[in-house]
């Protein structure tokens, strides 16, 4: 008696793992090459020039710029560019970082030394040795 094939069983001899590897593997090159594709217009349309610290960037450093989706929707891409600015790495880093405090409902914001939550100050005797 013959087994028949169900919807689990693949025709190919692949099981389910290795399809989903291969699904993988195709949606990182795709996702690759579509960075690249909107790396290079945004390059084309906007200067080498990092849009929160001003700093400027040179075919020998332009590999340090980033392109920062401002709705951070990866998949909105305009081609005017609208969505995206240059940021060097640092600011783009930074920028990730305080959207991702902002979504986890931070108390205390990026940068607010004078909030009750930071307990620690290194500079606490400093006027007093001046």
């Amino acid at each position: 008696m013959g087994r028949s094939l169900g919807p689990d069983k693949m025709q190919t001899g692949k099981s389910k793992a290795d399809k989903v590897e291969e699904f993988l593997v195709r949606s990182r090159q795709n996702q690759g090459q579509k960075e690249k594709g909107y790396r290079e217009q945004s390059l084309k349309i906007h200067p080498w020039v990092c849009a929160r610290c001003a700093r400027e960037f040179t075919n020998r450093n332009v590999h340090e710029l980033t392109v920062h989706h401002k709705d951070h929707d990866h998949e909105n891409n305009p081609a005017d560019g609208s969505n995206w600015e240059n940021l060097c790495i640092y600011c783009h880093d930074n920028e990730h970082r305080r959207h991702l405090d902002y979504l986890a409902g931070a108390d205390t914001p990026v940068g607010d030394e004078k909030n009750d939550a930071f307990t620690h100050n290194p500079f606490e005797k400093l006027k007093g040795l001046l």
